[in-house]
């Protein structure tokens, strides 16, 4: 299963929210992660359909089918619910919207909502839900189907740790047999899930690899060290720091230098936030 995205374009005015963007895709997650503004929603709105760009294809082929949008599930950024509706009820109005016939749909409902565990919330009205079990039951309308390829736009954006992590936690589940595209501009969301990560800003790609490959990129450009409260002040203005950690009466300062910051820095193991820092600045 591949799903090829070729040299897509698009402007708005004299912005270029896409500029020639490519990108091939196979089974698993794909993390684009870049700021706000990077192109992130232009390029998923191109993909889903919701606009159209100015040049460029969007291919897919499964072996069965070239028609990707038939096999295709999405959480917007901002999805909008009826709140006197049941979960069940949604689960029930979206599978007649997208066509999706079943012998016992209320039981296929159920096993939906069971996926992304609402199903002892079913009979709930939407209205009364945490802003975390709406982003699971918008999970459980994009994977109604059993879609080949999902799109998330800006998943977590709102959710405390603790649904954030439940939100990995079902994405990881889904993984296996699907591409699902995760588009946001919060990196541990990226780096617990994402077998690929992609590397956008102005609407082009920075760099893709896996997150190893990307913290290699900048091995030798990670440094941490010891410093009082005056100088962390001093380093936050003059350096990219990308993390302070205190420790005891001082501050561990972890900085992103292609040379030796002070006498005392050593050379540590860069993440995926420092990868952010190195290509993007503050994101």
């Amino acid at each position: 299963m591949q799903l090829q995205i070729k040299n897509l374009t698009k402007s708005y005015k004299t912005k270029k929210a896409l500029d020639d963007f490519s990108l091939d895709l196979h089974e698993g997650v794909y993390g684009i992660l870049g700021p706000n503004g990077a192109g992130k929603s232009t390029l998923i709105n191109s993909i889903t359909g919701i606009i159209k760009p100015d040049s460029g294809t969007i291919l897919f082929s499964d072996g069965d089918s070239n028609d990707y949008l038939s096999h295709l599930g999405f959480l917007p950024q901002n999805q909008d619910f009826y709140s006197n509706f049941t979960a069940k009820e949604f689960i029930l109005y979206m599978m007649a919207l997208k066509n999706i016939k079943r012998d016992r749909s209320k039981e296929y409902a159920d096993d939906m909502l069971t996926k992304v565990n609402l199903y002892e919330h079913r009979n709930k009205k939407i209205g009364a839900f945490s802003g975390g079990m709406k982003q699971r039951l918008g999970i459980a309308q994009a994977i109604i189907g059993e879609p080949k390829i999902l799109i998330f736009d800006e998943p977590t954006a709102g959710l405390d740790p603790k649904e954030r992590i439940r939100f990995r936690n079902v994405i990881s589940s889904l993984a296996n047999d699907k591409i699902v595209i995760l588009a946001t501009h919060i990196v541990t969301d990226i780096a617990f899930i994402a077998k690929t990560v992609v590397l956008m800003d102005n609407g082009k790609m920075i760099r893709t690899g896996s997150q190893g490959e990307l913290c290699e990129s900048i091995s030798d450009k990670v440094w941490e060290l010891t410093a009082e409260y005056e100088n962390v002040m001093e380093l936050m203005q003059s350096s990219r720091v990308s993390n302070v950690l205190s420790v005891g009466d001082k501050y561990c300062v972890r900085i992103i230098s292609d040379s030796r910051p002070a006498e005392n820095a050593v050379n540590v193991q860069p993440n995926l936030e420092d990868v952010c820092i190195f290509y993007f600045g503050e994101m």
